[in-house]
């Protein structure tokens, strides 16, 4: 072979050297057998990871970086194809938030409410059947005050009242969507009754049955508003059930005009009692009217309900009215009244609106007939004012819905 031939075939071997070369170092198959198994160093290590990866999975909602999130059952940790071994949340100071793990150790949830515009923190650990680790991560920020809404409701869960109290709701937010709102609003009770809403204005809306509430019924108020679009992006919070007991019926009749009250109870009088009204110039409402408060004593001024004098002062301000209940919003009371002469009670009108029972100062005497009046009374229980004179009472004007016939009040309901 010439020298010529010799340095070519060398250049061959050469190139065809480097193209091993090359090719084992960029494909990775070095180790490749020569059987061809195809069981290569890249297809083990994929083996070995997949046999250190837990199976289970976690799953944290809301989902992380959500806003807005409810503050009721939105938090939760779940796994499958695993338990978990290990859940914590905190706000974003901080403060830890106790929480619950289920018995089969699969879900975990808080104990508790969670505040609202509040940043939480989620961290959990769990744990395959091969005791193989898996962890998840998230934050979530609540929904803020000014993105959700409240309803404050009277009565109260747990409280006996008289067959006249509504179920009555004020929302902290005016309320553009009324069906959706009142669809998650449930109100029934153990008599059967129908009962339906009426809304008064968008920030209100009051329940009750065609009449009265039967009595030693029970009525079960449950408010599933949590994630509600009440207005646009303004949403619910509540979820709720709230149940209260009906007593016995009392319905009350005072008459402006013989100046008497007759209490009866069942349908029968068990009690008359002489009263004095608002004066000619000073009518007090006609209509049914529904006791809304109580107060062994209290403070009526007359400037904060338009009675005043030349100077701007009320035209009296007396710190100490004794059994005084409330029956409108705009200041109507049944009350007792040691100012004035025993005289007056049974014989003429003189309040400026109020009615007026017989009392002693203190309210410490249970002998008196305004006594007697608070001691059988109950927040709900009815009051019928009759032949003052004036116009009837407006059914917003405190909880006095029962002046709307069934007709109007059902055309208030927005479903």
């Amino acid at each position: 072979m010439t020298d010529r031939k010799r340095r070519r075939g060398l250049a061959v071997a050469s190139a065809l050297l480097g193209g091993v070369l090359v090719l084992t170092g960029c494909s990775g198959g070095g180790d490749a057998k020569a059987d061809g198994s195809g069981d290569t160093s890249q297809a083990k290590a994929d083996e070995a990871a997949a046999e250190k990866s837990s199976e289970a999975q976690i799953a944290i909602t809301p989902k992380d970086g959500s806003n807005n999130a409810s503050i009721n059952n939105s938090a939760a940790v779940r796994v499958t194809k695993g338990t978990l071994t290990d859940v914590s949340m905190t706000t974003a100071d901080g403060k830890a938030v106790s929480g619950a793990l289920s018995a089969d150790k699969t879900s975990w949830k808080p104990s508790a409410q969670l505040e609202r515009s509040t940043t939480y923190k989620v961290s959990a650990e769990a744990k395959d059947s091969a005791g193989r680790i898996a962890h998840e991560n998230a934050s979530f920020t609540t929904v803020a005050p000014a993105n959700s809404f409240i309803g404050n409701f009277t009565p109260e869960n747990g409280s006996t009242v008289g067959v006249g109290m509504p179920v009555s709701i004020s929302f902290d937010k005016a309320i553009t969507n009324k069906a959706a709102v009142q669809k998650g609003i449930t109100v029934s009770s153990s008599s059967g009754q129908e009962v339906v809403g009426h809304w008064f204005n968008a920030n209100r809306i009051d329940f009750r049955p065609e009449t009265y509430w039967k009595a030693n019924s029970t009525v079960t108020l449950k408010l599933n508003l949590d994630g509600v679009q009440g207005a646009n992006g303004v949403y619910g919070v509540q979820q709720k059930t709230v149940t209260f007991h009906v007593g016995r019926n009392q319905v009350s009749y005072v008459d402006a005009k013989t100046k008497q009250m007759k209490v009866t109870q069942e349908g029968k009088v068990v009690k008359t009692i002489p009263i004095s009204a608002g004066s000619p110039e000073n009518k007090t409402y006609e209509g049914i009217m529904v006791m809304s408060e109580k107060f062994q004593q209290t403070r009526m001024n007359g400037a904060t309900v338009g009675f005043t004098d030349d100077d701007g002062k009320g035209e009296y301000d007396i710190k100490d009215v004794p059994h005084a209940i409330r029956l409108t919003g705009s200041g109507t009371f049944l009350h007792g009244n040691y100012w004035g002469a025993k005289s007056i009670f049974g014989s003429v009108n003189t309040s400026h609106g109020c009615i007026g029972l017989s009392d002693t100062k203190g309210a410490k005497d249970n002998s008196t007939p305004a006594a007697w009046v608070y001691n059988h009374s109950l927040v709900g229980d009815v009051v019928v004012v009759q032949h003052t004179g004036d116009k009837t009472v407006s059914p917003d004007n405190g909880l006095n819905g029962w002046n709307m016939d069934w007709a109007q009040w059902k055309a208030g309901s927005a479903v």
